[in-house]
C-alpha cells in the first residue's frame, strides 16, 4: 500500500500509559476526547489521558499481514484517462457525500457510450477509495458494459475484483487492460497482483518487472522483491491439491501422509468455518509448507511469528512428521484469516481479525485473562484504536500482549452478543463502515465504550 501523509498539522494524544495517538484532529466531548484519523473518528476516556499536544505529524495508516498483502492493498492508481472528459460530471454524481442514482440514470440513459461510462466509472472510484469495494465492482462492471475495452475501467475492476478474493476472474480483466494499454504501468501492476493471488509468481515477476520499467514504484518493487524470493524458495517445489486447497511443498521435507493430515485438517476447518463465518474464499485456497529458515527468508516475518497469511497461506513445519494439536491450531487460525478477509473486503483491522482467527482456533485467554484485567484497571492496556496498526511492527512482548488484548476483545463480544454480530460486524466493514461505526451498529459503543465494558468482563470473569 502507498502511504500518503497530508501537510497540515495534526494533535497528538499522550496516554498515562506512555503510549501517545497520533490523530488529524482532537476535541473534548464531556468525559472524552475524540478524534480523527483520516475519514474515520473515535473516542477515548478523558481518564486514559494525560495531555493533548496541538500540532506535529498527520496519522499514517499501515496495513497488517493479516489483510491479505498484496491481494488486500493494492498500489495507489495513476492511470491514463481513457474515458470522457470529466468536466463537472463528478459534482453532478456525487452530491452530499454520496451517488445520485437519479442522475446517474439519466446519463445512462442518454445513448451516448462514453459518457455513460465515464458517470459509471466516477461513482465505482467513489466507492473505491471509501472501501466499499463490493459495492465498486457494481459501477466498474456496468462502465465496461457501455465501454468494454477501456483501459481505466478494466484496471480498477480486476483491481477490485483482486481485492475480494476473485483473482482468477481478474485475471482475465487484468490481461484485457494489458492489451489494450501496452505502456500501462498500473495494468501491468494489477495484472501482477491478479497473477500472484492466483498462484502464478513467475507470470507476476514479469508483470512487475514490465510495470517497474514503465514508471518506478517503491511498493510494486517490494512485491517484487517478495515473489523473487518465493519463487527462489520454491523452485524445487511439487503441488497436491483438494477441494478447496492448493498445496505447495518441498517433496523431502514431508511425507505423503503427512501431507494428507494438513489437506484433512483443512478441508475440516473449511467446513466449520463456512458454517461459524459463513462466505467463503472463492478461488482455491494456496497453501505452502516451508522449513522454517524458508519461512522467514520469504517472508521477512518477526521471529515470534509462526505462521502467516498475505493471501497465501504459509506454514513452517520444520521437525514435524505428523499432525499435532499445536499445528490444528495453527492451520484454522490462519484459514480463519482467509473467511475473514473474504466476509469483509480486506477492511478489517488487526485485533478483530486476530481476535477472531484465535477464537476459532480456538484458543482461550486462560492465565492471561487476570493480568490484562489488571491492565485494563490500570489503563496499560495498548488502546484498540492502536491495534488497528499492524501487528509486524511489535516486538515479541507487545505482540503478545496486542494478542491477548484482541482475544479479550472479541471474547467478550462473542459472549456478549454472539457470534451472528461478529459475522455483522465484518459484513459492515466489507460494506465499507469504518470500524467504529461497524462496532456502534452493532454492539452500540465506540472503541472508549468498549475498552471500559471489557475491562469489567475481564474483572468479572478474572477477577482483579
Amino acid at each position: 500500500m502507498t502511504l500518503a501523509c497530508a501537510t497540515a498539522s495534526a494533535d497528538t494524544i499522550h496516554l498515562k500509559n506512555g503510549r501517545t495517538i497520533p490523530a488529524d484532529h482532537v476535541r473534548e466531548s464531556g468525559s472524552r476526547y475524540e478524534y480523527d484519523i483520516g475519514d474515520d473518528s473515535y473516542a477515548i476516556p478523558k481518564s486514559s489521558v494525560e495531555r493533548v499536544e496541538a500540532g506535529g505529524i498527520p496519522a499514517i495508516r499501515t496495513a497488517s499481514a493479516t489483510t491479505g498483502g498484496g491481494v488486500a492493498d493494492l498500489s495507489s492508481f495513476t492511470p491514463a484517462n481513457t474515458l470522457a472528459n470529466e468536466g463537472d460530471l463528478p459534482k453532478t454524481i456525487i452530491q452530499d457525500g454520496k451517488i445520485d442514482l437519479d442522475t446517474l440514470g439519466k446519463l445512462e440513459g442518454k445513448g451516448n457510450a462514453e459518457l455513460a461510462a465515464t458517470a459509471d466509472f466516477i461513482a465505482g472510484k467513489f466507492e473505491f477509495d471509501r472501501g466499499n469495494i463490493n459495492e465498486s465492482r457494481h459501477y466498474f462492471d456496468s462502465a465496461l458494459h457501455f465501454q468494454p475495452e477501456n483501459t481505466t475501467a478494466l484496471i480498477y475492476y480486476a483491481a477490485s475484483l483482486v481485492r475480494t478474493g476473485n483473482p482468477s476472474q481478474a485475471l482475465t480483466y487484468a490481461q484485457r487492460a494489458v492489451a489494450a494499454a501496452p505502456d500501462s504501468p498500473d495494468a501491468y501492476t494489477v495484472l501482477g497482483y491478479a497473477q500472484q493471488a492466483s498462484d502464478q509468481t513467475k507470470n507476476a515477476i514479469v508483470s512487475w518487472k514490465r510495470s517497474l520499467e514503465l514508471r518506478p514504484d517503491a511498493t510494486v518493487q517490494q512485491y517484487l522483491a517478495k515473489a523473487e524470493r518465493e519463487q527462489n524458495a520454491e523452485t524445487d517445489f511439487a503441488q497436491r491439491e483438494s477441494s478447496h486447497f492448493v498445496m505447495h511443498y518441498e517433496g523431502r521435507q514431508t511425507s505423503e501422509a503427512f501431507r494428507g493430515q494438513i489437506l484433512a485438517a483443512l478441508e475440516s476447518d473449511y467446513d466449520d468455518l463456512s458454517r461459524d463465518l459463513g462466505t467463503p474464499p472463492r478461488d482455491n485456497i494456496l497453501v505452502t509448507l516451508y522449513t522454517e529458515q524458508a519461512f522467514f527468508d520469504v517472508t521477512r516475518a518477526p521471529s515470534w511469528s509462526g505462521a502467516l497469511n498475505d493471501g497465501k497461506l504459509r506454514i513452517p513445519i520444520s521437525g514435524l512428521s505428523s499432525m499435532t494439536p499445536d499445528l490444528a491450531r495453527v492451520l484454522k487460525h490462519e484459514l480463519a484469516h482467509s473467511f475473514i478477509n473474504q466476509i469483509s473486503a480486506g477492511r478489517c483491522p488487526p485485533w478483530l481479525h486476530e481476535g477472531i482467527a484465535q477464537l476459532l482456533e480456538p484458543k482461550s485467554l486462560g492465565g492471561d485473562g487476570r493480568q490484562l484485567a489488571q491492565l485494563l484497571k490500570a489503563q496499560n492496556n495498548i488502546p484498540l484504536n492502536v491495534l488497528e496498526g499492524s501487528f509486524m511492527r511489535f516486538s515479541g512482548a507487545e505482540a503478545y500482549l496486542a494478542y491477548a488484548e484482541s482475544l479479550a476483545a472479541v471474547s467478550y463480544i462473542n459472549d456478549a452478543y454472539g457470534m451472528g454480530d461478529i459475522q455483522r460486524i465484518l459484513q459492515l466493514l466489507g460494506q465499507g463502515s469504518s470500524t467504529e461505526a461497524a462496532l456502534r451498529t452493532t454492539i452500540h459503543s465506540d472503541y472508549g465504550q468498549l475498552e471500559i465494558e471489557l475491562g469489567k468482563y475481564l474483572s468479572d470473569k478474572y477477577g482483579d
